[in-house]
C-alpha cells in the first residue's frame, strides 16, 4: 500500500508545460540525463524587444534596487552556471545525488527569469528581474523517468539552512505531509515561498489544486497572455495570489543559449524576482508583509483565475501599505505604463490650441481694460 502510494503521488509531478515527464517511484539514485534536452537558440536569434520586459518594466526600480543582499533558492532540475548571464553568481547544491547538470533547461530558464545579469551593452535584450540577487540552485529533480518525491521537501529544508530569504517552486504537485510540513518550516522562518499555480494540460480534465502554491501562506502565480488575458492552460482551481506573462517567455538555456517557453512555471519567478527586489530594499518587511505588498500594488483583479492582478514591480519596491491600500511613497515613480508612441503632429495641434487660447485670454484682458478708458475719453487719445 505505501509503494502504491508513492506511485500515485510522483505520478502527479510535474515543472510546467516546459517539461512534464511521466515520473516513478525510485529507490536508489537516478541516472543524470536521461532524455535528451531541447535544444535552445543562439543569442543572435532574440528579438530585439521582450514583452514580458516592456509588460513589467522592472527596470524602473533599478534605480532604487536591484535585489541586493537578498538570497533566492531555485528549487528546479538545476542550472547552468556557466550561461554568460549567470556566470559566477549561483551557488550549487544538488538533494538527487545525480550531479548539478541542468538535464532538463527548466531551472535553468527559472534562474534567468529571476536574476540574470544586464548584457544590453553586449547586444542582450533579455534581463533578469533582480540581477544583484544572490542565487541558490537546489537540484530536486532530474528529469528522467525516476524523481523521489522526497526530494522537494529536502531542498526546501536546505534552501532555509543556506539563509535563503525567497524561494521559488516552478512545480506543482498533490498535498503530502512531507512537503507540507518542509513549506511551514519555511514560512516559519520568514521565507517568501513563491509557486506556481500549475499548468490543466488536457482541458478534459478536472482541475485540481496545485502544492505547494495552494498552501496558505504561499505567493501563488497565474500566467497571463499577451493581450493580458488569462493563458487557458493556467490552473484556476490553485488559489491565485497575482499573475505574471506566462506566454512566449524567452530566458537563459544550457549552453549559452535561449529558449522560448510558456507556462506558469516561467509566470512564478517573475514575482520571486520582485520579492527579491523588495525584501532588498525593505529589509524589515516579515514575508507576510512582503506577500501582502506585491497584492495590494498589482495592477488590479482581471476575474477568476488572476488573483489581485498582474504584478508590479516598480509600485511594489515604491509603494508603502497601509491597511487595504498602497500609498505611493516615490510618486512620480508609480506609473509604470509604457509611453505612447512619439506623435509629432499630435503634439503640434495640441501647442497651436494652446497658443491661441493663451493669445484669445490676453486679448480680452486687454479689452476689458482699454474699451472702459476709451468710452470715459470719447474715443481721444490719452496723453
Amino acid at each position: 500500500m505505501r509503494r502504491a502510494r508513492w506511485a500515485a503521488l510522483v505520478s502527479a509531478l510535474g515543472f510546467g508545460l516546459a517539461w512534464a515527464p511521466p515520473l516513478a517511484p525510485m529507490a536508489n539514485a537516478a541516472a543524470p540525463c536521461q532524455q535528451p534536452r531541447e535544444a535552445g537558440q543562439p543569442r543572435q536569434q532574440l528579438p530585439p524587444q521582450l514583452w514580458p520586459q516592456e509588460q513589467l518594466n522592472f527596470t524602473e526600480a533599478w534605480e532604487l534596487t536591484r535585489g541586493k543582499g537578498v538570497k533566492v533558492a531555485i528549487i528546479d532540475s538545476g542550472v547552468d552556471a556557466s550561461h554568460p548571464q549567470l556566470r559566477g553568481r549561483v551557488k550549487q547544491y544538488d538533494v538527487t545525488n545525480t550531479g548539478n547538470e541542468d538535464c532538463v533547461g527548466h531551472g535553468t530558464e527559472v534562474a534567468g527569469i529571476i536574476g540574470a545579469a544586464d548584457l544590453r551593452a553586449q547586444g542582450i535584450p533579455f534581463l533578469g528581474v533582480a540581477p544583484a540577487a544572490e542565487l541558490i540552485s537546489i537540484k530536486a529533480a532530474t528529469g528522467g523517468q525516476q524523481n523521489d518525491p522526497k526530494w522537494a521537501p529536502l531542498a526546501i529544508r536546505r534552501a532555509v539552512s543556506l539563509g535563503a530569504k525567497v524561494i521559488n517552486m516552478s512545480s506543482q504537485s498533490p498535498d503530502y505531509p512531507e512537503l507540507r510540513a518542509a513549506v511551514r518550516f519555511a514560512l516559519d522562518r520568514d521565507v517568501v515561498i513563491v509557486a506556481a499555480a500549475g499548468n490543466i494540460r488536457d482541458q478534459s480534465q478536472t482541475p485540481r489544486n496545485a502544492y505547494p502554491a495552494s498552501y496558505e501562506g504561499v505567493i501563488a502565480v497565474g500566467a497571463l497572455n499577451k493581450d493580458g488575458s488569462l493563458a487557458t492552460f493556467s490552473n484556476q482551481t490553485t488559489p491565485v495570489t497575482v499573475t505574471a506573462p506566462g506566454q512566449s517567455v524567452v530566458s537563459t538555456w544550457p549552453q549559452g543559449t535561449y529558449h522560448m517557453s510558456d507556462g506558469t512555471s516561467q509566470a512564478a519567478p517573475f514575482v520571486a524576482g520582485t520579492a527579491a527586489l523588495i525584501r532588498s530594499y525593505h529589509p524589515k518587511m516579515n514575508r507576510e508583509q512582503v506577500k501582502r505588498q506585491i497584492e495590494l500594488t498589482a495592477d488590479g483583479s482581471r476575474g477568476a483565475g488572476t488573483g489581485s492582478g498582474i504584478v508590479n514591480p516598480l509600485r511594489a519596491v515604491t509603494t508603502v501599505a497601509r491597511g487595504q491600500a498602497a500609498v505611493a511613497a516615490v510618486p512620480h515613480k508609480v506609473r509604470i505604463d509604457q509611453p505612447p508612441p512619439d506623435d509629432r503632429a499630435g503634439r503640434v495641434i495640441a501647442l497651436s490650441i494652446a497658443g491661441g487660447t493663451l493669445a484669445a485670454a490676453a486679448a480680452v484682458a486687454a479689452g476689458a481694460v482699454v474699451i472702459p478708458a476709451g468710452r470715459r475719453r470719447g474715443w481721444r487719445s490719452g496723453t
